[in-house]
């Protein structure tokens, strides 16, 4: 590649380099800023609860699932006032407990697997930014389309910073010859 041609190149690698930043840089702060909220989720109460500790580990001692679906459901009726529905259960045998995940509102119950009471109800505010993050607060096509916007609109970036740094490096070099 001539100088001349190599010069031209790298001015229009510039134009992508911003063009493509300027597009890109709300959800990039976006995903970044909740990407650091998730990664500290677990040592920050507000955003997940702590995980409890039941009374035992050994299952053979727990209660059934209809049981703690019943407490599940009692606590978190006590505390929203309206009706919510199980999304899945979360089992912590080493620790006692199952956490019970709802579809609304992101609440979880913990209840103890041997007693089948329930020892905390609380939002799991990880779970909405997490929502956030990935797009999918919205819709699925919603979280395919942000997520390879951002995905691709990050690597564009990474080859075009590259060869922006690179470029005068190769102009300088091709001067010198």
């Amino acid at each position: 590649m001539s100088l001349h041609n190599l010069v031209i190149f790298i001015r229009k690698s510039r134009v992508l380099h911003k063009w493509i930043g300027i597009s890109t840089v709300f959800f990039l702060l976006t995903t970044a800023t909740t990407g650091l909220l998730l990664g500290w989720k677990k040592n920050i109460d507000a955003l997940q609860p702590p995980t409890l500790s039941g009374s035992s580990v050994h299952f053979s001692e727990w209660k059934s699932f209809d049981a703690i679906a019943i407490t599940a459901l009692r606590a978190i009726d006590s505390v929203t006032h309206e009706p919510n529905t199980i999304d899945r259960y979360d089992v912590r045998p080493d620790k006692g407990i199952v956490k019970v995940l709802f579809s609304e509102g992101y609440w979880e119950v913990q209840v103890d697997g041997k007693t089948a009471k329930a020892l905390s109800v609380s939002r799991r505010h990880s779970d909405w930014i997490e929502h956030v993050h990935d797009g999918s607060i919205i819709n699925e096509f919603i979280k395919l389309s942000y997520t390879s916007y951002v995905g691709l609109g990050l690597l564009l970036m990474s080859l075009s910073g590259l060869l922006l740094w690179l470029g005068p490096v190769l102009v300088r070099k091709k001067r010198g010859q």
